[in-house]
C-alpha cells in the first residue's frame, strides 16, 4: 500500500522553505511557524537578581529570555541549529542589543540547549502564543 502525498502540503512547504532561505528573519505569525532566525546567547551571571524590563527580577534558572521587540509575556520555542535540541521561554526582557542575535536566555534555557560551551549558537525562534 503507497501513501498519497497531499499536494497543497507540499506546495505551502515549498514555498515557506522558498520564503526563508536567504532570509536573516522571517516573520510569520502566532504558532504557524518559523518566527525569526538568527544567533542566541545568554545572560551572564553578573544579571543575576538585577530587575528585567517586566519588573521581574532576573532568575538564572528561570526559562526567560530577552527580544526586541516580542510582547511580555510572549511564549516562544527556541531551537539551537547546531544540535536540534529545543526549549520553551517565556519573554520578560528586551535585548539583546547586539548586531545579529535575537534572543538572550537565561541560564537554564541556554544549559538545556547545550550552548553554553559555545556562548552563542544559529537558533529558530516559533512563537507559540502571546498575551491577550
Amino acid at each position: 500500500m503507497t501513501r498519497r502525498s497531499n499536494p497543497s502540503a507540499m506546495v505551502a512547504a515549498l514555498m515557506l522553505a522558498i520564503a526563508l532561505g536567504g532570509c536573516a528573519s522571517t516573520r510569520i505569525g502566532p504558532g504557524a511557524g518559523v518566527y525569526q532566525r538568527g544567533e542566541a546567547g545568554y545572560y551572564a551571571a553578573r544579571f543575576d537578581g538585577r530587575t528585567t524590563a517586566s519588573g521581574e527580577t532576573y532568575n538564572p534558572h528561570a526559562l526567560t529570555a530577552a527580544h526586541r521587540s516580542l510582547p511580555m509575556g510572549s511564549w516562544v520555542r527556541v531551537v539551537n541549529l547546531d544540535n536540534h535540541r529545543h526549549v520553551t521561554v517565556r519573554i520578560n526582557d528586551r535585548g539583546p542589543f547586539v548586531h545579529g542575535r535575537v534572543i538572550d536566555l537565561s541560564a537554564a534555557a541556554a544549559k538545556r540547549l547545550k550552548m553554553r560551551r559555545q556562548g552563542v549558537v544559529p537558533v529558530t525562534l516559533q512563537i507559540l502564543s502571546e498575551p491577550h
